[in-house]
């Protein structure tokens, strides 16, 4: 890989981890990029002559005690749509892929979960982890533990809460979507606590807990699913791999110094991207042995983001021939081909 000219953002990332989304154009260069800092969200929309920047802005949600911020930015892919999905302290948005117009809004609201005495307790609420499952079905984590799975129309804002997966007791950190082939038997949708506790489903009209994969003391910050492989990035800098049928481990790599803060994977070759707080970004090549299908990965490259905390890194293509990273602070995108 090499570097390519960045790409210019209108405020810095902050230190969020998964803190940069990508919208391919039909599977083409990508044509858009997010990042959030505070309670604002650079939207970035690559056009012939260059770069459209557009901010968005956290609603309140009818409460003018303080500004919310934005934990997460990621564009939703469903079968007949596109949606921008944000959340934050106050709740979930969802805007057309644009950020034009908001189709739905979802409160948190503290008082709804927990018991009288606890509600002036220090607590933090937020929502933070997104995904796509079941063609029709957007996913999102809570501070809580709880994840609210969305029913999304072909068009339209009849957007409904068809129901709450209640499996976690840490903070959701991330979910991820099976983008490969699942076997059979593995579960399509993996949950992530703040605990590195992980959870394996299969989605459909009704999400089933398949298993449960136990914590390893310390959290687990992002993962991914592809082909039936579970790879979780953790807060030790190491990433493990596991069976999505069976929850068995079968691979662990001592892949950073410190907290890995992105995964992403490739969709059509497997390669694995992490990025963490020691500046360096890693390519890894995920496979199965043809005759034993056990799970294999190969390194493939490094690059050092000098002086940078990465906080963000997501391929820009299906087969991972290029990537983009954000770091704490940074008013740009790197860029790598």
């Amino acid at each position: 890989y090499r570097k390519e000219p960045s790409v210019p953002l209108r405020s810095s990332s902050a230190a969020l981890y998964n803190n940069l989304s990508v919208l391919r154009a039909s599977g083409k260069a990508p044509s858009s990029f997010s990042t959030v800092h505070g309670p604002s969200l650079s939207l970035v929309t690559a056009d012939g002559s260059g770069f459209a920047q557009r901010q968005l802005q956290a609603k309140e949600g009818g409460s003018a005690l303080s500004t919310s911020l934005f934990t997460q930015a990621a564009w939703c892919v469903l079968p007949s749509r596109v949606l921008l999905v944000l959340t934050s302290q106050r709740g979930i948005q969802m805007y057309e892929a644009d950020g034009s117009i908001m189709v739905y809004w979802h409160a948190l609201d503290v008082a709804e979960h927990l018991p009288a005495p606890d509600l002036f307790s220090a607590q933090a609420v937020f929502a933070r982890g997104i995904a796509t499952a079941a063609g029709h079905f957007i996913c999102v984590g809570t501070s809580l533990g709880s994840v609210l799975v969305f029913d999304i129309p072909p068009k339209g804002t009849n957007v409904t809460l068809s129901e709450v997966l209640e499996q976690h007791h840490a903070p959701i950190t991330d979910i991820a979507a099976e983008q490969g082939q699942a076997p059979d038997g593995a579960g399509d949708l993996v949950t992530a606590d703040d605990d590195g506790t992980l959870c394996l489903w299969r989605t459909g009209e009704e999400f089933a807990l398949l298993g449960r994969i136990a914590d390893v003391g310390c959290s687990c910050p992002s993962v991914k699913l592809w082909n039936g492989i579970v790879a979780a990035g953790y807060g030790n800098g190491q990433i493990r791999l596991y069976e999505a049928a069976s929850g068995a481990l079968r691979a662990q790599i001592n892949a950073h110094a410190r907290w890995i803060n992105a995964l992403d994977l490739a969709p059509e070759t497997g390669k694995l991207l992490s990025g963490a707080e020691d500046s360096f970004v890693h390519v890894w090549q995920l496979s199965r042995n043809p005759e034993t299908y056990d799970i294999e990965v190969q390194h493939c490259q490094s690059e050092s983001v000098t002086d940078i905390q990465v906080c963000g890194a997501r391929f820009c293509d299906p087969r991972g021939t290029s990537f983009a990273v954000t770091g704490y602070d940074l008013s740009e995108i790197f860029r790598y081909s």
